[in-house]
């Protein structure tokens, strides 16, 4: 893009409106930023699908339901046309539209290659768009990026003032079953079945839907009949037992870890929550044999550090990593705040990081979600030696020796992050 003049942009953020550079700023020079988070050779189309569960499923209580969800779609797309809007709104309801440059429902690129399908799951509360940079920007590499709104626990659906845990039980219930069918459901569709790659696939989750992520790839779920108690909020034991039972599953509703989905390749894990509570049982972390790249601010109140730690630590797969974010708290994977969050703590509450720019947040999740996806999905080694990365990006001196900057990161501006890998001290 351009550079935006003040006047266009103060008529855009007044009408509401407002253009992916606007929402995040002037945009910076290339070789400021991780050199993973620049824009792919292919054009990137989007389109928004209804998807409807293919037989009734049960919620928190045992009683069967109709169940379906609102999906956004990035793909390669033969050519580039006009941009496209995502409208959403804050968690008081304040209504927003943010401008792009992917162009809605354009063909889909059908040519000699087939591009593996990324799940992208947002938290409690969220919007399917919520990570769009991501969906975007894996859509101009070669993917087709699944963005869900997980119904019940959206913005639209939940009265975060009023009930704010309303939501709650149908969120931890569904989060896993959802990524495992919105898989399913976009391998079989009529528009992507037959440029979509059957066989290998990724899955990135934030917060609530990292919680999913983690059980999707083999962590089963091991709630205590208290902790199911307290997060679904039954009021009698046999209630209780029944929510324990329901929720005690893995992959997406199955019984054991062996049940994972072998289409799934790699998992990216955003500020995870659940491991706090230590809420999956430790020896199905064990089995966990896809790559993970846990995501989690040093500081994180909502998930705890500790806890993402923990789960990092739990996790069986080798290729396993944690990457910490200093300084920051949980709001490391949100685009930048609209305009309309501006005016509460409690709107821009949901996307403000205090110590970062979610510019270089979501540029940094960019850069490391198209390596471990590159490496692990498509399989190309060359991207594997973005992820060899370890210890301080700061390149502080030791013993009179100062490090490598980090592949892929500019000398100078590599700060304020750590990455520990599984094995590796």
């Amino acid at each position: 893009m351009g550079s935006l003049s003040i006047s266009t942009a103060l008529f855009l953020s007044l009408s509401g409106l407002l253009t992916a550079q606007a929402l995040a700023g002037l945009a910076l020079p290339d070789d400021v930023m991780p050199e993973l988070s620049v824009s792919g050779p292919y054009a990137v189309g989007v389109t928004t699908l209804n998807l409807s569960y293919p037989q009734q499923v049960e919620d928190i209580y045992g009683e069967k339901q109709h169940r379906s969800l609102k999906v956004e779609v990035w793909y390669p797309a033969e050519r580039a046309g006009a941009g496209t809007t995502y409208d959403n709104e804050t968690r008081s309801g304040k209504a927003f539209s943010i401008v792009t440059d992917a162009s809605r429902d354009a063909d889909v690129l059908i040519n000699d290659l087939t591009f593996p399908v990324i799940v992208l799951s947002h938290g409690y509360t969220g919007y399917r768009t919520i990570m769009y940079y991501l969906g975007e920007h894996l859509a101009s590499y070669g993917y087709i990026v699944a963005g869900i709104d997980h119904t019940d626990s959206t913005n639209k659906d939940v009265d975060f003032v009023n009930g704010p845990f309303a939501g709650f039980p149908s969120t931890l219930m569904n989060r896993s079953r959802d990524q495992v069918f919105t898989l399913n459901a976009l391998l079989e569709h009529d528009l992507f079945k037959e440029a979509a790659d059957q066989e290998r696939a990724g899955l990135i989750g934030y917060s609530m839907g990292g919680f999913g992520a983690v059980n999707t790839v083999g962590g089963c779920y091991s709630f205590s009949e208290e902790l199911a108690a307290q997060f679904t909020g039954v009021a009698s034991q046999d209630k209780a037992i029944k929510a324990q039972k329901l929720l005690n599953t893995c992959a997406g509703g199955k019984q054991d870890s062996n049940s994972v989905d072998p289409k799934w390749k790699a998992m990216m894990a955003l500020a995870p929550w659940g491991g706090q509570y230590k809420l999956f049982d430790e020896k199905a972390l064990a089995t966990i044999a896809v790559p993970v790249l846990y995501v989690g601010g040093e500081y994180d109140d909502i998930s705890g550090y500790d806890g993402i730690k923990w789960l990092f630590e739990h996790t069986g797969s080798i290729d396993s990593q944690l990457l910490t974010i200093k300084n920051a708290r949980h709001n490391i994977a949100p685009h930048p705040a609209p305009a309309q969050a501006y005016n509460s703590e409690f709107d821009i509450g949901h996307y403000l990081e205090p110590a970062w720019r979610s510019v270089s947040l979501n540029a940094i999740n960019e850069h490391f979600a198209l390596a471990l996806m590159h490496c692990y999905v498509k399989n190309i080694p060359e991207y594997c030696d973005y992820l060899a990365v370890s210890g301080s990006s700061a390149q502080e001196e030791i013993n009179g020796v100062q490090p490598e900057v980090w592949k892929g990161f500019d000398h100078r501006y590599a700060l304020g992050l750590e990455m520990t890998h599984k094995g590796k001290k």
